[in-house]
């Protein structure tokens, strides 16, 4: 079965080149010009998947050739961009840069995967001539790649768009779709890990809106429009593989969200709905008791930027550390994990957390671990069989202080840092805590798995409540 849909992949030749502001900017501008707009992230980060989704008014997606499949990659692209007028993906990195020499994973890679046309924004900063031959280089990296125009940002000067525009039509058959000047103005400003994210910026909307003029001001829209028409039909022969069905059960599992946590993959809690979950949205800064839930999801985000206001909620931390003595199953990921341990060292003042793992988390100056992990389990845990060998991503700036006492573990990693010397996953009554967050796309066993520990909980918490 094939499928027809317009789609654009904009993409940079590096990280901070301005690819974000862009296509943040166009999903915004292309909405407010009454289109539906299916909005994309290559790779796993978080951040700039949550502004995508505020531009378009609907989730964005995740697509990433590590975490999950190809068939699952193009289902993923397909499903979520079914019923919109376009769908626009946002790249990482460098155009070419993936997890090895060879470019595996990258941006280039999944506009292959997917036929899905490319636009290139180049940063004009202090430079001219030397923008054509950087365009000449990705053509002959890859003649294969289907690279439709340029966007060209943080143009300074008329004269500097001339001689660019003049260069670039002698040297290259690529048409320039848009001008960005430099602006002085932090739209979407920026902090260790990334951006500042939606859910914490003072005024994103604002934000949104000025993006978006800034860009559809400055870009030829409709000129983009037509070039997304030319993707290539998606392929969706072969089918993506799915978790083994489970009878159907029905349960509560809590998920913090709040300015402190808001990395979740939108599928994964789809994932966790699907296998019968009612979720349940709990908050560490605002509720003063944890409340009755059969299971937690602690996912990640910035408990370290709110670290007085978690630990001053006193009531809240006991409240969820006696429902972990109690038996509660909890996944935690990175910042769940932070959460969870006894204490945050941030500038060398500790911050009292929840103390349900016995570890002290640090946060350091510079990333303690960034990649693609892999991960084999090689412990008994809630969720997982042994043996199971589990992919996904951290990034993280925090790491666990010395200690003396013996920590269970259960994943053994081959690729990743997670808490040092090889290992990740803290084991601690019924809580599996690391620094590896998971896709529910590349690992559907997961939520199923949650979702049974959950109703095995729930099961001895209420007389007649099986699940």
């Amino acid at each position: 079965m094939q499928q027809v849909f317009p789609r654009v992949i904009i993409a940079g030749l590096s990280g901070d080149s301005g690819k974000t502001l862009v296509a943040v900017g166009l999903v915004r501008a292309l909405q407010e010009q009454k289109l539906r707009i299916a909005p994309f992230k290559k790779g796993p980060d978080f951040i700039d998947a949550a502004w995508l989704g505020a531009a378009a008014g609907v989730p964005a997606k995740n697509l990433d050739t590590f975490l999950m499949p190809p068939q699952v990659v193009l289902a993923s692209l397909a499903g979520a961009a079914t019923g919109a007028d376009m769908a626009v993906v946002e790249g990482n990195r460098g155009l070419f840069d993936g997890m090895d020499a060879q470019g595996t994973h990258s941006t280039a890679e999944l506009a292959k995967l997917t036929g899905s046309p490319v636009v290139l924004v180049l940063d004009a900063t202090k430079t001219t001539r030397t923008l054509a031959a950087l365009v000449l280089g990705v053509r002959a990296m890859d003649a294969e790649l289907p690279l439709v125009g340029v966007i060209l940002n943080r143009v300074g000067t008329a004269r500097q768009e001339a001689l660019i525009r003049q260069t670039l039509r002698d040297k290259t058959d690529l048409p320039v779709l848009g001008v960005i000047p430099r602006v002085r103005a932090q739209h979407l400003p920026s902090r260790h890990l990334g951006l500042v994210t939606a859910m914490e910026h003072p005024d994103a909307q604002e934000a949104l809106a000025a993006v978006a003029d800034l860009v559809g001001q400055h870009t030829d829209l409709a000129a983009l429009i037509e070039l997304a028409k030319g993707a290539e039909p998606l392929d969706l022969t072969a089918k993506p593989p799915v978790a083994e069905a489970l009878p159907p059960v029905s349960t509560r599992i809590g998920v913090l969200q709040d300015k402190a946590f808001t990395f979740y993959y939108p599928e994964n809690l789809a994932a966790l709905a699907a296998a019968g979950a009612e979720l349940v949205s709990v908050s560490p800064l605002r509720d003063e008791q944890f409340p009755a839930v059969d299971a937690l999801y602690a996912g990640g985000g910035f408990p370290e930027m709110h670290l007085a206001e978690l630990s001053a909620n006193r009531s809240f931390r006991e409240s969820l550390a006696r429902r972990i003595e109690e038996g509660l199953p909890v996944w935690a990921e990175c910042g769940g994990l932070m959460y969870l341990s006894r204490a945050i060292v941030m500038a060398g003042t500790a911050h009292p957390m929840v103390g349900a793992l016995p570890v002290v988390v640090e946060q350091q100056a510079r990333p303690q671990g960034h990649g693609y992990v892999e991960a084999r389990v090689d412990g008994d845990n809630p969720f997982f069989p042994l043996g199971t060998t589990l992919r996904g991503h951290e990034f993280h700036y925090s790491r666990l202080q010395a200690r003396g006492e013996t920590l269970k573990t259960v994943l053994a990693l081959g690729r990743g840092v997670g808490i040092g010397e090889g290992r990740d996953g803290i084991r601690q009554h019924e809580v599996v805590a690391s620094y590896l967050h998971l896709h529910a796309l590349g690992q559907p066993e997961w939520a199923p798995a949650l979702v049974q520990a959950a109703c095995g909980r729930r099961s001895l918490d209420r007389a007649g409540g099986m699940c």
